[in-house]
């Protein structure tokens, strides 16, 4: 057996979300579908993070077990003819028996981009979060370098979530400027004119492991931040011991981008 380190781009737009369900198209189970046709047999496909319903990838890793032997550029070529088009392998790599998309990854990074104005982009309205009021930004940078460090952001996760801890570090957290974010910059496609008012926004922000919605509850409570209904210092009270209802709403799904993922 060998085992295949796979890197994904998609527009989670259509799909029930990264992992398969019993209705529904998902792109683990598209992948595993694909993958099956050159094994001659089922195949599990183990993705580096379950992203949700509506959520987008510039840089999914996932890792599978196979036995047969063709050349990682035929598989890559030959999986792409196999997906429908909102789903790209990237690059198909042989990686260590041992190797595990999720187990083995040391950080990923996750964007979420934000628009502000009275009249929202048509080319960018499924991948952006639409606000017509304008956001405090100086406010939203400083409330998200308060993240920076290891901190528990029980705060942040869904409830009846089961997990052993909450207890996450937080390497980068940042308010940024589409000149300045990592891989595909999707916000300065199709970029609304000035005269809309419209403004981007992407907050990025990179950990060792995130709970599940962290990020888009770390959104809402930014975002809430900015429209001044709560105040930056709130972020520091959140991280000691708040509870999911004291923290902001959770952000909508179609903002959120796995970006990258990295490995030792």
């Amino acid at each position: 057996m060998r085992t295949l380190k796979i890197t994904l781009a998609y527009d989670g737009t259509r799909f029930v979300g990264w992992q398969r369900q019993a209705e529904g198209d998902s792109i683990q189970g598209l992948v595993e579908d694909a993958l099956a046709q050159f094994e001659g047999a089922p195949v599990m496909v183990h993705g580096a993070g379950r992203t949700d319903a509506g959520v987008h990838a510039l840089g999914q890793v996932a890792s599978a077990s196979v036995s047969f032997t063709h050349s990682v550029d035929t598989v890559v070529r030959a999986l792409n003819a196999r997906l429908p088009g909102d789903i790209r392998v990237l690059e198909v790599a042989d990686a260590a028996a041992e190797f595990h998309a999720r187990f083995s990854a040391t950080s990923k990074t996750y964007r979420y981009q934000l628009r502000t104005g009275g009249v929202g982009d048509p080319f960018t309205r499924a991948f952006t979060w639409q606000m017509p009021e304008s956001l405090d930004v100086d406010a939203m940078r400083t409330a998200a370098g308060l993240l920076v460090g290891r901190h528990d952001f029980a705060a942040f996760q869904s409830t009846g979530t089961d997990t052993n801890s909450t207890v996450r570090t937080i390497f980068r957290s940042e308010i940024r400027g589409p000149d300045q974010a990592e891989g595909s910059p999707l916000l300065t496609t199709g970029s609304a004119p000035p005269t809309t008012g419209s403004a981007p926004l992407m907050f990025e922000v990179t950990g060792d492991g995130f709970l599940r919605h962290m990020v888009r509850a770390i959104v809402g409570t930014l975002v809430e931040i900015g429209r001044g209904w709560r105040s930056v210092e709130s972020m520091t009270q959140l991280l000691s011991g708040g509870t999911r209802a004291q923290a902001g709403a959770t952000a909508p799904p179609h903002g959120l981008f796995l970006v990258r993922v990295d490995y030792d």
